[in-house]
């Protein structure tokens, strides 16, 4: 039986950084271990907040691994610490957090987690939180690990943040079918006021944007109606804005 794991990595870029930490977290995949299999990267949003330094929208990833048994941890650590000091800007402060579903430390990092979207937070709060998994700093003030904590308890808790990277959501076109999404294991769901069931073969019309929540543990396209058989989802691509 797999074991699902969560990986955590926040602050690893700067306002140059042509590549941000959704984006790092993203690329790793190709060095995950044999027989691990990524589920998916979430982004989490954290709170913004002028006594907090951030580059852009204070937000962190996690990654959703599978992997076959324990031992497989140590590799996947092995091979993202070097990955996370090579990838991370120049200063930038990154943070890296992985725990297993079943982890004692789960609920602490769970209600971590959701004081860091409303409450500002200390790196020894992150620590204890940690206490029993990883939690490592790989350069400058070691603030990431606040973030990376944050990103493992709201994830693990699935009903937070959206999804970056989810069975190639991003090679999906645009309007594509309630059918195609279902087949990817995202559910599409109605939240307009008369939540009338979106059916297979109508579409969806996501602007190029297609980033489903977690809710229940599960991916979720929030969608509201725009005609007959046709839908729109929500949300839409920021760019970096008023760092820090």
């Amino acid at each position: 039986m797999n074991i699902t794991a969560y990986i955590g990595i926040d602050d690893t870029d700067n306002l140059e950084s042509p590549v941000g930490t959704g984006k790092v977290a993203r690329q790793f995949e190709p060095l995950l271990p044999g027989g691990v299999r990524l589920r998916g990267v979430v982004r989490q949003q954290l709170l913004v907040d002028a006594r907090i330094p951030y580059t852009s929208h204070n937000s962190s990833a996690c990654l959703i691994v599978d992997c076959p048994d324990v031992t497989c941890f140590r590799t996947v650590r092995e091979r993202i610490v070097p990955y996370l000091e090579q990838s991370a800007a120049e200063g930038s402060d990154p943070g890296l957090c992985i725990a297993a579903a079943g982890d004692e430390a789960l609920d602490a990092l769970m209600a971590f987690g959701k004081r860091c979207t409303n409450t500002v937070v200390t790196q020894d709060e992150a620590r204890r939180a940690a206490a029993g998994v990883h939690l490592s700093c790989h350069g400058g003030t070691c603030d990431g690990i606040i973030g990376a904590a944050a990103a493992v308890g709201l994830t693990a808790s699935g009903w937070s943040g959206r999804f970056i990277e989810y069975n190639g959501l991003r090679n999906y076109p645009d309007p594509v079918s309630v059918a195609d999404l279902a087949a990817a294991g995202i559910v599409v769901v109605s939240v307009d006021r008369d939540a009338v069931v979106p059916m297979p073969a109508d579409l969806i019309e996501t602007g190029g944007w297609l980033r489903p929540r977690l809710m229940g543990h599960r991916a979720v396209l929030p969608v509201m109606p725009d005609g007959p058989g046709r839908w729109k989802s929500f949300g839409g691509k920021r760019n970096k804005h008023n760092a820090k």
